[in-house]
């Protein structure tokens, strides 16, 4: 039976994360006639908020935390026009995130570099920490080049060229050894006290790394600017108000927005894509289709057999994914009684020794074993945002990305962990990591009234492009990123189909909330074209008429 044949768009957008949000509204406020189609019955991907314990207590379901998208060109580009439409941040401007270990020891950062520094007891790791902030910021065209524009060869060449330029040879080297240093190796190399590296080593898991990772020593101190700079904004009343937002400007852009409608196919005719085959329509593209899917799906389920070469499609059988996460939801009849009282105005805390801690769990997961001693990401959005819980009560967000898709074993030798995830598991998981905060919190365990569980088998359920419950869209170890990301055959946003661009979380700069592939890709597709070239399109347009006379 033959689908059913839709009208034509300039663009077809596939997936509704950030990315693809972003590339629709910024195609849509080009003039372009867009179609974002959708798989499951809801927009935003893995940005959602819901009362998902008791009535009353709004917690954001996945990801929460915005510094990469109100810092980023995305939100230069919308965010007048997404605040027209309701969207509205609360972020803080002082307490920003802090770590606390086993033995009650906590570093606590401020947006105030400075006032963070003072809480280092050596006078030297002071210094050096503010000058790690001042040499990012001294070379923030390249590096800021690096992690928010194409990666090409060219703009290698170029952005490397004004490092050497700045710095001279020598301190161009120092961000490639920097790039090649684990955030661990580096701390140590750095700093003589542990608190740089307390503070700031678990915070390399939210960017799909360890602390055993190479470029994590260029990634700490990009992590801990960006945070500095931008703080830790939340959307107020919830995350799904970002999505609300974004779909009522869209709408007013006029895009027609498809939800339920999972892409099986996308159509290629004569070496271009030419739309999509979603929901038993196929839907035509006159000018792109922009996929915000993993190369998996990409190239080994979505393209035609034939449409681009072997070698890219050996590259994505071999793409590989990180560790999966867990989220926890609690709902508590009032805010926590946290041992130091400094944590009750943080954001955002982890429970974690550091690189100590932080590196054995990673290495755990990553044998498929339940971390006896996991890093625990503690969410106080209601410190930020007092509307999401009932009066004088509060919630916690924890997250979990530690977490092994399908457990083996249990590190710690209590649990039955079979090889999957059953509800008796999950229970038995969100009670060691509760017991773990609460060692830092008495009487935590009285004041919780409701627990909600996600597992990574949840996530990878939830989410097409979460695979093995990794929600960062693929490892971002070096040999997999930034250059070589997705791939090293189709490491660019237009793919070697013509007319097809691949954005999302799998491909540069990788995973956040910053929508910088969708921005890219928008603004690559509706980009001015060189005389010369517009001169070439219209010749080849009318050779192609002469011929079908």
């Amino acid at each position: 039976m033959m689908a059913d044949t839709a009208g034509t768009a300039d663009a077809i957008v596939i997936g509704s994360g950030v990315n693809g949000l972003v590339a629709a509204a910024e195609l849509a406020g080009a003039g372009w006639s867009v179609t974002l189609v959708e798989g499951n019955t809801r927009l935003g991907g893995f940005i959602a908020s819901d009362e998902r314990t008791l009535p009353g207590y709004v917690h954001d379901t996945f990801s929460s935390w915005h510094p990469l998208f109100v810092s980023g060109p995305a939100y230069a580009a919308l965010g007048e026009d997404l605040r027209r439409h309701g969207l509205a941040y609360r972020n803080t401007d002082g307490p920003l995130t802090a770590s606390v270990a086993d033995d009650g020891r906590a570093v606590v950062a401020d947006r105030d570099p400075e006032a963070t520094a003072a809480g280092f007891a050596d006078a030297e790791d002071r210094r050096r920490y503010l000058a790690a902030l001042d040499r990012l910021a001294g070379n923030a065209g390249p590096i800021g080049a690096l992690m928010g524009s194409e990666i090409t060869a060219s703009a290698l060449l170029r952005n490397g060229g004004g490092l050497v330029r700045g710095l001279g040879r020598a301190g161009a080297e120092s961000w490639l050894r920097d790039l090649a240093t684990s955030g661990r190796a580096w701390c140590r190399r750095e700093f003589t006290g542990p608190e740089v590296d307390h503070l700031w080593a678990p915070w390399l898991l939210h960017a799909g790394l360890s602390p055993d990772h190479a470029s994590g020593g260029f990634m700490i101190p990009v992590l801990a600017s960006t945070m500095h700079g931008a703080g830790l904004p939340v959307v107020e009343g919830g995350a799904g108000r970002f999505v609300a937002a974004f779909e009522s400007l869209l709408r007013s852009r006029g895009v027609e927005i498809l939800t339920g409608a999972p892409v099986d196919l996308i159509t290629v005719e004569g070496g271009r894509a030419t739309g999509v085959v979603a929901g038993g329509r196929t839907l035509r593209a006159a000018r792109a289709v922009v996929a915000s899917v993993t190369p998996t799906a990409l190239y080994g389920r979505l393209l035609p057999p034939g449409s681009v070469s072997r070698a890219v499609v050996r590259e994505a059988r071999g793409f590989r994914y990180g560790r999966g996460e867990m989220q926890i939801h609690v709902a508590l009849s009032g805010p926590p009684d946290w041992r130091d009282d400094r944590l009750a105005r943080v954001p955002l805390l982890h429970v974690s020794d550091g690189s100590a801690s932080t590196g054995i769990a990673c290495a755990q997961a990553e044998a498929g074993l339940l971390p006896d001693r996991p890093t625990v990401v503690v969410g106080q959005q209601y410190v930020l945002d007092p509307s999401r819980v009932p009066e004088g009560t509060a919630s916690l967000w924890f997250q979990l990305q530690e977490t092994p898709f399908a457990p083996v074993g249990d590190a710690a030798g209590e649990l039955d962990a079979a090889g999957a995830w059953t509800p008796e598991l999950a229970r038995g998981y969100a009670a060691r990591v509760l017991d773990r905060v609460a060692r830092h919190a008495p009487g935590l365990h009285e004041k919780v009234i409701a627990i909600d569980v996600i597992t990574p088998a949840d996530l990878a359920a939830s989410n097409p492009n979460a695979e093995f419950g990794d929600p960062y869209g693929g490892s971002a170890e070096l040999d997999q990123n930034f250059f070589w990301r997705p791939l090293p055959g189709a490491r660019h946003h237009r793919t070697p189909v013509r007319g097809l661009w691949h954005i999302g979380a799998s491909t540069h700069p990788g995973a956040g909330l910053g929508g910088v592939s969708g921005h890219l890709a928008a603004r690559a597709l509706t980009a001015p074209r060189p005389a010369t070239a517009r001169v070439r399109g219209a010749a080849a347009r009318l050779g192609r008429r002469r011929t079908t006379r």
